[in-house]
């Protein structure tokens, strides 16, 4: 009798997975004849169509043989152990022919023999290792289902409020209901060409950057266009240039692919290209964030731009510009771009919609020199068959109605708003125990504690957070240990009575430190 299914499924299914159980475990054994569908129905209870319906996926799967006019027959190799099967091992009884059973109580699964790949480790490819390797704060500090602190300082997060959440679904609906059947179909590799001619034409408008729709490629995001880059440009063992300290998402991508990341130490005037090891002669791409340096907020002078092209040109090498949260400067227009003054055509410039509208969205974009166009189009087909054309259409009617700018401009005054309250809560309560830089532009501040050492401003962060406060020290942005400790600060995702009050519950810590 089969008196205990797992009652998961229709009856049919339960069957069989009972029966594929029994036959994994060797009953009946290899070769053996299975009950026929008659007597397994009558023995059990169970209408012979669904026993039939059972035998028939069995033989699909080629746990059974079915011999015409002779029987079915348990198949070569369908016992023995197997990771692949969830379904619960059963204490077979007698019954005729060996037909297998369920008892009332399944027992436990014996543990797996050492050969069996659920007691070794997975084997991985060094890309895989790497992964496993390279943990980074991209990664650890994302993510839904995370408690988050009561005044969280997490940067490269915008005001989620800010975005006008029922004008955008206007624009998804009316895309959704003009959509012609051609949009069901896989999207172009390069991207909507209606919200590329729409970002080229915003570029123009607010950075001067003249380019042509067919440069650009629509990006899963920027962290997609760094890793695009990575594949398209470098091999594993080829050399890339990053900013120290810099975005550890960058180093991340590239190192994902084999590739060595060689730090160029940062000021007050951006990453020094002078001051590059001597192995960045061999360099292939010089990654930085020249409007806005992540994290230090540095703007990069014009003088160390002209060098870095300068420098790129003579190696044959190609600059990555990451204008990450380019939209948002608070003393005059956005800075142009660097790839502004690209005769060479080496810079490869990435913009992302991810801090100025939502992080969910993920869109982005690239605008390229045109000879890596085809190159990049393809390889994003490859890697994930192109971006939803949806989005992409509600996006280019967003920008082209106005309201993308005019969202702007009202986000750049309320996060205007939310950096005095900040720099106004450090200088009341922290004063002169800290150093504020990078405050002319972006969503974050580079907080440096002076006297402090790297260790202790891991453990200052330990004990905030357990004050409700979500403050992120700036280490894991350096490549080498660095020599004085900083937090980074966020605060597009707080009001200004909630950065006030963060601050002042950072500055009881700090006290009883």
């Amino acid at each position: 009798m089969l008196r205990r299914l797992d009652g998961e499924g229709p009856l049919h299914y339960q069957v069989y997975k009972a029966l594929r159980a029994e036959i994994l475990a060797g009953n009946p054994p290899t070769g053996a004849r299975m009950p026929s569908t008659r007597m397994l129905a009558a023995e059990n209870g169970i209408s012979r169509m669904t026993i039939q319906i059972a035998y028939e996926q069995l033989v699909a799967e080629g746990y059974v043989i079915g011999r015409h006019g002779s029987g079915t027959y348990v198949a070569d190799h369908a016992t023995g152990p197997s990771v692949l099967v969830a379904a619960p091992r059963a204490t077979p009884t007698a019954v005729a022919r060996g037909a297998p059973s369920i008892t009332a109580t399944p027992q436990a699964p014996s543990a797996a023999p050492a050969t069996t790949r659920a007691s070794t480790s997975p084997r991985l490819s060094k890309l895989g290792r790497r992964v496993l390797e390279d943990v980074t704060p991209l990664l650890s500090s994302r993510g839904h289902g995370r408690p988050r602190p009561r005044y969280d300082f997490r940067h490269g997060l915008p005001g989620l409020d800010d975005f006008p959440r029922a004008q955008w679904r206007r624009h998804l609906g009316r895309q959704a209901r003009r959509t012609e059947v051609v949009a069901y179909d896989y999207p172009p590799a390069q991207g909507a060409l209606r919200l590329r001619e729409a970002i080229a034409s915003y570029l123009r408008r607010s950075r001067g950057l003249h380019c042509t729709p067919q440069q650009l490629v629509i990006v899963n995001g920027s962290q997609q266009a760094l890793d695009l880059a990575a594949r398209v440009l470098l091999d594993p063992g080829a050399v890339v240039v990053v900013e120290e300290p810099g975005y550890e998402g960058a180093r991340s991508a590239f190192r994902l692919i084999g590739a060595r990341t060689l730090p160029v130490p940062v000021d007050e005037s951006g990453m020094d290209i002078t001051r590059a090891p001597a192995g960045a002669r061999r360099a292939r791409v010089a990654y930085t964030t020249p409007s806005h340096q992540y994290p230090l907020g540095a703007v990069m002078s014009l003088a160390r731009r002209r060098a870095l092209l300068e420098w790129a040109a003579r190696i044959d090498a190609y600059v990555l510009e990451d204008d990450y949260d380019g939209e948002f400067r608070f003393g005059g227009r956005p800075v142009a771009p660097l790839k502004v003054l690209d005769e060479s055509e080496r810079v490869l410039f990435v913009g992302t919609f991810s801090k100025v509208m939502f992080p969910a969205l993920r869109l982005g974009y690239l605008v390229l020199p045109p000879d890596l166009v085809l190159p990049f189009a393809r390889t994003k087909a490859l890697t994930d068959g192109g971006t939803s054309l949806l989005e992409q259409e509600a996006l280019a009617a967003f920008i082209t109605s106005g309201g993308f700018e005019r969202h702007v401009r009202r986000a750049r005054a309320r996060h205007a708003v939310r950096r005095a309250a900040l720099l106004e809560a450090i200088a009341r309560d922290l004063g002169d125990r800290v150093d504020v830089v990078g405050t002319n532009a972006g969503l974050h501040v580079f907080l440096r504690l002076r006297g402090w050492s790297p260790a202790r401003a891991l453990a200052l962060a330990r004990r905030a957070g357990a004050a409700g406060v979500g403050v992120y020290p700036a280490t894991p942005y350096y490549m080498a240990a660095p020599r004085e400790a900083g937090l980074v600060l966020g605060y597009g995702g707080l009001e200004p009575a909630e950065i006030r009050a963060g601050i002042r519950t950072l500055r009881a810590v700090i006290d009883d430190a």
